[in-house]
């Protein structure tokens, strides 16, 4: 299925394809392009739960991508203000934390989360200016971006930080949610 809307006489077309990584959702809710599941799990509660939440987002996006012309461009555009906002607040809260605790790999974490915050930029960017946009697969880019980021980058960190409890350099308890 192939929706299309006009934004600033560019039109804007977004492809629907469910995918190996995408489900239909539960019956009589919209469809999601990632579900979390507990092979993402840092171990870490505080940064599981926000990884939940940037998931998430990242589904309300997808969603956007699903709505009537006019919706996606509505819907889509306040949608991606909340992932701006979500991503500097969750970034922020991570990298102070791994700061914190002298992670040894914090600036190269940071860099990561750095250019990420630069490319979404960019992308809200370019569709609130109208420019040739493709929301759906600008959404997919975002989707296995966070996945790789957790299982990859993040992982080091919580290994770092299980380290740290195994020592008794911090509570058994420390970051967890709730």
């Amino acid at each position: 299925m192939t929706s299309s809307y006009r934004d600033g006489g560019i039109v804007v077309y977004c492809r629907i394809m469910i995918a190996v990584n995408e489900s239909p959702g539960e019956p009589g809710k919209a469809p999601h392009i990632v579900t979390w599941d507990e092979k993402y799990s840092t171990g870490i509660g505080l940064i599981d739960e926000q990884h939940k939440e940037l998931i998430k987002v990242i589904n309300e996006l997808y969603q956007a991508c699903l709505g009537g012309d006019e919706t996606i461009g509505i819907a889509f555009k306040e949608t991606m203000t909340r992932m701006v906002d979500y991503v500097r607040f969750h970034f922020g809260a991570e990298q102070k934390i791994l700061e914190q605790l002298k992670y040894p790999l914090y600036m190269e974490h940071k860099k990561e989360h750095d250019e990420m915050v630069k490319n979404i930029l960019l992308a809200a960017k370019d569709f609130n200016e109208g420019k040739q946009f493709v929301p759906n697969h600008f959404v997919r880019t975002l989707r296995d971006w966070v996945l790789s980021h957790i299982a990859l980058s993040d992982t080091k960190y919580a290994i770092y930080i299980a380290g740290l409890k195994k020592k008794g350099i911090l509570s058994a308890d420390y970051l967890s949610a709730g």
